[in-house]
């Protein structure tokens, strides 16, 4: 009868760990599979993995009963039946309870991560086994069972460990494939992007205008890493391509480089510097000569946005400026902006000044405009075709997207929210007479400045906003001190558990005049 009951109690153990392994490599994925920061989520993120903590504490009183018990036949029933029922629980506690915002991609790599993790756990049963036989009438095979659920999280940082020397290998292998296709297209015009915010939305911006003259390929979504450009070149890239629009992300220092070292850019766009992911970067001086890994890569042959404080302190010889500053190259002037959009326009080297009109609002949205229209005519788009191009141009989704929704104007900015972004969403809104609604969890991945930076994001949104709510406890704290410290209303303003409950109450204010709703970031699955 015994041997039934371990065999079963096996199986619901293979089946806990493998759905808690879901669980984990999502949030290492969303991590970009690094071990430190995966680490780091775990110990923030305790609630989440509590279960194990909890198989913990029942494998210790299922011991303590058995031990004072002698475990008799019908004790050691009881407490193998609730072992069993526990990993059933365990398993069904992973079960996502909502969608995901990025789900788990099951990619090569990911399936080699869960393939190794799950032969750790099996050498973990054939241990169990073996207590099982040796120690007939003991329950510690089934308690070395919850010491492996309870080091599931560590076992799979351990699987990436063993297979790191694979995946290395398999890297190098497409890194050189996608180099040696790039080799085999000599005409081909590479033009990187980057910048702590914007440069997805200028990837669109030009790769609508160039589309124009060029056959383009472009990075899709935010395929701004090393393997998800790699990616794009090893399964998009075809002989009629004459330019590739590639965005260029980074974390740490050199991973820039390391994305200019396969593309070999000859042309650059840096669109802004500031403090996005200053957790790892660690520092300000880190970011800026990040950024600048690109100026390095292209021989000083980039565009610059010069209405950044920090890209007009460094001018390398070559530069291309552009921006809405009387020192630039190329300089936008926004002219009108309304429900419909914005009418701006752009003054060339030459002096000759052209009009614009795009759907699109805000001005960071112009001056991201101004710097595609500046690519687009050094490699010989003529106005006309920028002109019909811009009218082309649909909002990037979740990067101020205007969307009607019933009684309300949603102002879609949900993606990757930073201090520039945020005052320049609120100064969009600010042109709208509507009842004003900011819908906001706050700024993440700002280091020590992160606090701080949220407060002056509360101060700022004072002066704009008729109505605050902020979703979240954990980050409504600084929000909301900054709120209290500009003089804001404390009726005005409502704390919600998650994104619904934010939208429910936006809903339910009433006011006489038509409201607009500004969505301010959306924190990924792993916060």
């Amino acid at each position: 009868m015994e041997i039934y009951f371990f065999i079963l109690c096996a199986a619901a153990y293979l089946w806990a760990v493998f759905m808690n392994a879901l669980t984990q490599t999502h949030i290492f994925q969303l991590n970009s599979y690094h071990p430190v920061r995966q680490l780091k989520w775990i110990g923030t993120n305790l609630g989440s993995v509590a279960s194990n903590i909890y198989a913990v504490a029942f494998a210790a009183v299922a011991l303590y009963i058995g031990r004072i018990s002698g475990v008799s036949f019908s004790v050691g029933n009881v407490i193998q039946i609730l072992f069993v029922g526990a990993f059933v629980m365990f398993a069904l506690s992973d079960i996502p309870k909502k969608k995901a915002k990025k789900p788990l991609v099951f990619t090569a790599r990911v399936k080699r991560l869960l393939f190794t993790y799950m032969v750790l756990h099996l050498l973990i049963v054939a241990g169990a086994a073996v207590l099982y036989i040796l120690l007939e009438r003991s329950s510690w095979h089934f308690a070395s069972l919850f010491l492996g659920y309870t080091a599931a999280p560590l076992l799979l940082l351990l699987s990436n460990g063993i297979n790191a020397p694979a995946e290395a290998a398999v890297r190098r292998h497409y890194v050189r494939d996608a180099k040696g296709i790039l080799q085999d297209c000599p005409d081909l015009k590479v033009i990187g992007i980057t910048g702590s915010y914007g440069k997805t939305s200028m990837k669109y911006f030009l790769t609508t205008l160039l589309r124009q003259k060029y056959n383009v390929l472009m990075t899709p979504e935010s395929y701004n890493t090393p393997m998800g450009v790699v990616k794009t070149v090893r399964e998009q890239l075809r002989g009629y391509h004459e330019i590739f629009v590639c965005e260029m992300g980074a974390k740490k220092t050199g991973e820039i480089r390391e994305l200019c070292d396969i593309v070999k850019p000859q042309l650059g766009i840096i669109t802004s510097i500031g403090p996005q992911h200053l957790e790892s970067f660690k520092s300000m001086e880190n970011i800026v000569n990040t950024k600048y890994e690109l100026a390095d890569a292209v021989g000083g042959k980039v565009f610059l946005n010069t209405d950044n404080e920090l890209i007009a302190a460094r001018l390398p010889d070559g530069c291309i400026r552009y921006g809405t500053g009387e020192n630039t190259d190329y300089r936008a002037q926004v002219v009108s902006v309304s429900r419909k959009g914005t009418a701006f326009t752009v003054t060339y080297p030459d002096g000759g000044c052209h009009a614009f009109q795009t759907i699109l609002i805000g001005a960071h949205n112009v001056v991201n405009l101004c710097g595609a229209v500046a690519m687009a005519d050094f490699l010989g788009v003529p106005p006309e075709d920028i002109r019909q191009g811009l009218r082309r141009i649909q909002p990037v989704p979740h990067r101020m997207q205007l969307l009607e929704k019933g009684p309300a104007l949603i102002i879609d900015d949900a993606f990757n929210s930073n201090p520039s972004g945020c005052k320049a969403a609120l100064e969009a809104m600010a042109l709208f007479s509507e009842y004003k609604i900011l819908v906001t969890p706050g700024m993440v991945e700002l280091g020590e400045q992160e606090e701080a930076l949220n407060e002056t994001f509360g101060t700022q949104a004072a002066g704009v906003c008729d109505f605050v709510i902020a979703v979240g406890q954990r980050r409504a704290g600084p929000i909301l001190a900054g709120l209290a410290k500009a003089g804001y209303p404390k009726e005005q303003t409502y704390v919600a558990k998650d994104l619904a409950d934010a939208m429910q109450k936006a809903y339910s204010i009433e006011t006489a005049r038509k409201k607009v709703i500004l969505l301010e970031n959306d924190l990924p699955d792993n916060y």
